[in-house]
């Protein structure tokens, strides 16, 4: 356990060279797809009640996709076998029991970037009290590790967003696998072709009393987002076009983007008049200067396919978001 807790302090050593200086350690970069978690812990406690917790937890279904899928594809492994190569992913959960109830986070114990998770405890009671306790905290530190890495990927090879600061006056990082599709002097759609379908983004914007004539927010944004494409997102077929589903209410959350208070929705969308549909995920981006709400949504269409790395992709983009 010692041996375990040093890296959270141990950052820099001497070099042997006689020069007086210190040079920091050389730290592997890190690596693994996104949104997979090892998670470092007994195979008795895996298979056990605490494992239940972990994944009851940290393998919960994403909201607003069509299919159930995990939050995090977990990968457990014993801690003597938590060793080289497998050091490096960039996200991990470590479990130890025998000890003191605690849990403390590390930035690059292994690679960078990295964060890392331990959770101890004298027995499986108080592992289990601290995963529930915490475990809304556990997912955010994970998911803003996951999206800083997506973000990261996408900035390797960016697209124009000229057109969009013009018109809109909305920045937006987004690779140059992406085109635009359409464009108007307040509509955008842009998109990418996936070997499986494609993924979307739409950004315009709306009178701020489009979202705020009355209380019902979620029923609002569903009005306006069945208005927009009623007018800009046809279907494959005459007169069909993309709708809110209606039998599945929209996930509504309070966020922020570039600083701004947002509306954050995940639903299903569907195409009236056509056999189609997927997930979006939708913000409303406050911009109390100008009176408006910036609208940035992303939606993907993959039938049979797995979505939420798609998804996390779509999230990415929209949150680099910064309104001028």
């Amino acid at each position: 356990m010692k041996n375990f807790f040093a890296f959270f302090s141990v950052l820099f050593v001497l070099t042997g060279c006689g020069n007086g200086k210190e040079d920091p350690v050389v730290i592997a970069s890190s690596s693994g797809k996104i949104n997979n978690l090892t998670v470092v812990m007994e195979n008795d406690l895996w298979t056990g009640e605490v494992g239940e917790a972990v994944r009851r937890y940290l393998a919960a279904p994403v909201d607003g996709l069509p299919q159930e899928e995990p939050l995090f594809s977990l990968s457990q492994m014993p801690p003597e076998a938590y060793q080289g190569f497998a050091r490096k992913n960039r996200i991990f959960l470590h479990i130890q029991k025998g000890q003191e109830p605690a849990i403390k986070m590390a930035d690059d114990a292994y690679a960078r970037p990295q964060k890392g998770i331990l959770i101890t405890g004298e027995n499986n009671e108080q592992i289990i009290s601290l995963i529930e306790e915490n475990a809304e905290k556990i997912i955010s530190t994970f998911k803003k590790t996951e999206l800083a890495e997506q973000q990261r990927r996408i900035k390797k090879s960016l697209k124009s967003d000229e057109k969009l600061e013009e018109q809109l006056g909305v920045s937006l990082k987004f690779p140059t696998a992406y085109r635009y599709a359409k464009e108007t002097d307040d509509f955008f759609w842009i998109r990418k072709d996936i070997p499986t379908g494609s993924m979307e983004i739409l950004v315009y914007e709306v009178p701020r009393h489009v979202i705020e004539k009355d209380t019902n927010i979620v029923g609002n944004i569903i009005e306006m987002r069945d208005s927009i494409g009623k007018v800009h997102i046809p279907g494959r077929v005459d007169n069909s076009y993309m709708v809110t589903e209606s039998a599945y209410a929209p996930y509504l959350f309070e966020s922020q983007i570039d600083g701004k208070f947002a509306w954050e929705s995940k639903g299903i969308w569907e195409v009236k008049g056509d056999f189609m549909g997927g997930p979006f995920i939708n913000y409303a981006v406050l911009d109390e200067e100008n009176d408006r709400y910036v609208i940035l949504e992303g939606f993907a269409f993959s039938p049979s396919a797995q979505k939420r790395e798609n998804m996390m992709e779509l999230e990415a983009i929209l949150k680099s978001a910064e309104i001028k």
